[in-house]
Order: structure tokens, then C-alpha cells, then sequence
């Protein structure tokens, strides 16, 4: 009675710490995958800004969109932001005083020529040329001057000369309004910090260059990355934030080393009229940027700009495909074979336990010591053979996973054909069958589920990995492979490529993760595929 008491108790147990282990193991499934489908899933559902309806528009490789639809929100979202543009002209006027000097003496030049035409006798020409060409030199004295003061003196000089001649109606009389122009300059800057304002202006440039794309006046960039502004909402808020805020060097404490600080550009810009931009930029960014909430499906099916910083996955889901197909064309007969005959022909000599120890190791090396086999088997000695060429290809990286997959498939295949009861092969050959036939329509079928557990196990692994592919058939960047002997992009490879790439990645964070979210996707899918064969196989195999 006690034995069955405690009998009864270590059953439960062993229940309860079974349960706990999958219930912790579902735990750190969650914990692992559901940030990563989080943010995988932005790059298909995010808040999508004009600035990516123009880029789809535009560039070629998409080609999509309603083109008067999306020239309406351009032009409103350049409407909206005409006003911080105006500011940021005027401003870089008196920071860049060469556009104004080199009006000033075209105008210059320009008189002469006017004066030349008048035939006026050779006093007046000359005390009327030189009367231009004083204003000239004390507008280009007040450019050229660090100090408010002295600035303000030149000009009121420069415009009591004006005051005294008649300059009206001929090419000069433009010197009243760059005066004027460069008087409200003077008045609203701080000459004295024109090289701070200078450098700090260029961080403020590249900001809205991140923000709105080339500013006005600027040539088109020549990667599609720098031609368009912030594509999506989350870009625009650490766009915005590169904007209204700068980092400095400051002692904090006296006394201590300097520590890098955060200050408003409304601090650093104080007193300018550059510094009422960035409010009315922040108060207006919706209007600015027209964020509008997009499913972008076509993600899975696209292909991408260099870097992947514009674009989808669909070059690398198809590259991935075809590689794990091949894998499995390749692996999957062979494995099936090589256990057939380790089971059914080969005894149990040192030879056979030799070759099954080789096949358990092959199943624990690394994965990146079959790449480097690839590249010297495949790539390198076996294709060339052919007249195929030494290069990567889908062939080449297929052939390397399905060398990678094959111990799996061999040990998995080995025992589900071990497992069949050995009264189904004697029921057959009691029946008249020979050993093939017996193998081939009793054998084979009953181990048919335990077979496939094992390769669905090889697909997983051969659509993921890296090393193999990477000196045998991937590429970062490229064209759709046409065949299998070109190379191809795979999903895989793409992630590890983009985690050590440049810093590319780190601005499209959304490329990365959704790619890692597409390979478990996928990887899923053709697992589930594979279950539902093996269950239809084995509601079959029991007469259902």
C-alpha cells in the first residue's frame, strides 16, 4: 500500500515538473520572439509620412502610388514648410556674406556698363563711378566687420551715400535694398559669433536634410537614401529631436573634466531669428511630414535600395527558399538511403560503428567548418570541374547545407526505421515480398513520420544558417539570381550582413528586425507545412 502511495506521488511529480518545463520553456519562447515581432512588425505597420509616398512614387524599383494624389500632399507639405525655409535662407545670408558681396559688385559692374551707355563727358563719368564704387567698398567694409557697432556705423555711412546720389532706375539702385537686408541682419545677430553660429548651423542643416530630404536649392543626392527625408513617424521624432537639441562639452563642475551636456538650439541660437524656427518646426511637424498609418504587405515581396535602408525582403525570401529546397533535394534522398542501408544491409561490425560515429560528430561541428568546406569542395574544386566557374551560387550554398543537414537526417531516418516492428518485414517476406519491396512499401511508409521529424529539424536549421552560405552562395547586395548558379541574398545572411554592417543599420533598425521576423515567419510556415504532411501520413498509416 505504501509503495503505491509513494508510486502514486512520484508520478505526480514528475507530472508536475514535466508541465513546468514546457510551460517555462513556452515562457522563454514569448520572452525571446514577442520584442522581436514587435519590432519586426514595424516594418510592415508604422506611420508612414509623404515623404515615403514620394519614394514609393518615385524611385523605380516601386513605381507605386497615385502620382496626383501624392503631388498634392508634396506641395501641401512644402506649404507648410516654406516659412522655417525663409528663416533658414535669411539667416545663412549673414553667416555666408560672399552671396551679398557678389551682388554688391555686380551691381557695381553693372553701373559701369550703364554709365558707359550715357556718353557723359569724362568728369562725370568718373565722379559718378566713383560715387558706386564707395558704397561698394563701405557695404563690403560692413560685411567683412565682427563688431555690431562698426557694422552699423558702415552701414549708416553706406546709406547717407546713397541718400546723396540718384541711383534710381539704373543697375545701382538694388545697393538701398541689400542695405537695408543686411541692417536687419546686423540687428538680429551677434557678428562676434559667426564661426560658432557657422559650425552649429551645419548640424542644424544635416538635422532638416534627415527631417525634409535635400533643402531648397540643393542638388539632388545621388543615393536614394539622402533624396528623400524622414519616411516614417519614429524617424521623424529622432530627426526632431537631432534638431531642437544639441550635445556640448561643458565643465559642470569646476574643477572636474568636461561632461558631454544637451542644450536647446533655442539656447544655442538665442537672440537670432534662426532660433524661431525650431518652434514653429516642432509645432508644425505634423503638417510638415503628413503621417498617415500604412500596412506595407508589399514588404514581403519588394526588393531593396543599397543598404536596405528603403524597400523589403523579397529577394532574400526567394534566395532562402531556393537555397533550403536544394538542401533538401540533395539531403533528404541521401540521408533516407544511407539509413536504409546502415539498417537493413550493414551488420554490426567496427566498420559500420566507425561510419556511425563519423555521423554523430558531423552532427556537432561547426557550422562554419562546413562554409570553409564548401568553398574548397564546391566552389572551388567541384563545380570548376563542370565548366560551372569557381564562384558562388544557389547550387554551391544548397549543396554545403544539405552536406550540414545530412548527419541529422541520417541519425533521425536510422532510428524511425529502426523503430518499425519487425513483424510488419516478416509479415512481408512471409507474403512472398522481397527485402526491397518489403522496404519500400512497409518499411519506409511506417517510418515515414519519424523520417520527416527529422527533416523538418534540418529545414529549420538549414534555412537559418549563416556560415555555410557565406563562402558558398550568399551575397549582402545584388541582383535577383537568374539561375542557380549565380549567387543569391538570403535572409539569414541579410541580418548578419546589416548587425555588422555600417551605420546604415542602426538608422533603419526596422529593416533588421523585420527581416529576422520574416525568417522565423518563413521558417515557421515550412515547418508547419511539413507537420501537416507528416500528421496526413499518419492518420493514413493508421487507417483513419
Amino acid at each position: 500500500m505504501k509503495r503505491d502511495v509513494n508510486r502514486h506521488i512520484s508520478d505526480k511529480v514528475f507530472t508536475g515538473v514535466s508541465g513546468g518545463a514546457i510551460i517555462l520553456l513556452c515562457c522563454v519562447l514569448l520572452l525571446v520572439l514577442t520584442p522581436m515581432f514587435v519590432r519586426g512588425a514595424s516594418a510592415v505597420l508604422f506611420y508612414g509620412t509623404v515623404e515615403f509616398r514620394k519614394m514609393q512614387l518615385e524611385l523605380p524599383i516601386f513605381d507605386r502610388g497615385d502620382a496626383e494624389e501624392v503631388d498634392a500632399e508634396v506641395a501641401q507639405a512644402l506649404d507648410a514648410r516654406q516659412e522655417a525655409f525663409d528663416i533658414l535662407a535669411r539667416f545663412r545670408e549673414g553667416l555666408d556674406t560672399s552671396i551679398l558681396r557678389d551682388q554688391a559688385r555686380e551691381m557695381n559692374r553693372a553701373y559701369g556698363d550703364y554709365l558707359r551707355t550715357l556718353n557723359l563727358d569724362r568728369a562725370e563719368y568718373r565722379a559718378r563711378r566713383q560715387a558706386v564704387r564707395d558704397i561698394r567698398d563701405g557695404f563690403e567694409a560692413a560685411l567683412a566687420s565682427s563688431d555690431n557697432a562698426v557694422a552699423d556705423e558702415l552701414l549708416l555711412g553706406v546709406a547717407e551715400q546713397l541718400a546723396a546720389v540718384d541711383l534710381g532706375g539704373t543697375p545701382a539702385e538694388g545697393f538701398v535694398g541689400l542695405v537695408e537686408e543686411y541692417q536687419e541682419i546686423v540687428a538680429r545677430m551677434d557678428l562676434s559669433k559667426r564661426e560658432q553660429y557657422a559650425a552649429a548651423l551645419d548640424e542644424v542643416q544635416e538635422a532638416l536634410r534627415g527631417l525634409f530630404g535635400p533643402l531648397p536649392g540643393e542638388a539632388i543626392p545621388p543615393l536614394a537614401m539622402n533624396q528623400y527625408g524622414a519616411t516614417r513617424w519614429s524617424r521623424v521624432k529622432s530627426e526632431l529631436d537631432n534638431l531642437l537639441w544639441a550635445e556640448e562639452w561643458r565643465e559642470v563642475t569646476p574643477g572636474e573634466p568636461l561632461e558631454k551636456v544637451r542644450i536647446a538650439r533655442t539656447e544655442q541660437f538665442a537672440g537670432t531669428e534662426l532660433a524661431d524656427m525650431f518652434g514653429l518646426i516642432e509645432n508644425n511637424i505634423e503638417a510638415m511630414m503628413l503621417p498617415r498609418f500604412t500596412f506595407y504587405w508589399q514588404y514581403f515581396i519588394d526588393d531593396s535600395t543599397p543598404g536596405h535602408y528603403f524597400g523589403g525582403v523579397g529577394p532574400e525570401i526567394l534566395g532562402t527558399f531556393l537555397l533550403t529546397l536544394i538542401a533538401m533535394a540533395f539531403s533528404v534522398p541521401l540521408g533516407i538511403i544511407s539509413a536504409a542501408y546502415l539498417v537493413e544491409c550493414a551488420g554490426d561490425n567496427v566498420v559500420i560503428r566507425v561510419i556511425r560515429t563519423c555521423i554523430n560528430t558531423l552532427a556537432g561541428v561547426p557550422s562554419i567548418v562546413f562554409g570553409l568546406f564548401g568553398l574548397a569542395f564546391f566552389v572551388l574544386f567541384l563545380l570548376p570541374v563542370f565548366g560551372l566557374g569557381s564562384q558562388k551560387s544557389i547550387l554551391a550554398g544548397g549543396m554545403t547545407l544539405a552536406i550540414l543537414v545530412l548527419p541529422v537526417i541520417i541519425r533521425a531516418s536510422e532510428e524511425a526505421i529502426r523503430s518499425v516492428p519487425r513483424s510488419y518485414k516478416e509479415a512481408s517476406l512471409a507474403l512472398g515480398a522481397g527485402n526491397f519491396r518489403t522496404f519500400v512499401t512497409v518499411t519506409l511508409p511506417a517510418a515515414l513520420p519519424g523520417i520527416l521529424t527529422g527533416i523538418i529539424l534540418s529545414l529549420s536549421r538549414a534555412a537559418g544558417e549563416t556560415a555555410p552560405i557565406l563562402f558558398t552562395g550568399a551575397v549582402a547586395l545584388g541582383p535577383i539570381a537568374k539561375s542557380i548558379l549565380q549567387p543569391t541574398r538570403a535572409l539569414s545572411y541579410g541580418s548578419y550582413d546589416m548587425a555588422v554592417g555600417d551605420r546604415l543599420s542602426a538608422l533603419v533598425p526596422h529593416q533588421q528586425y523585420g527581416m529576422v521576423m520574416t525568417l522565423i515567419l518563413l521558417v515557421l510556415c515550412l515547418n508547419v507545412i511539413a507537420i501537416v504532411i507528416r500528421s496526413k501520413v499518419s492518420k493514413k498509416l493508421r487507417g483513419y
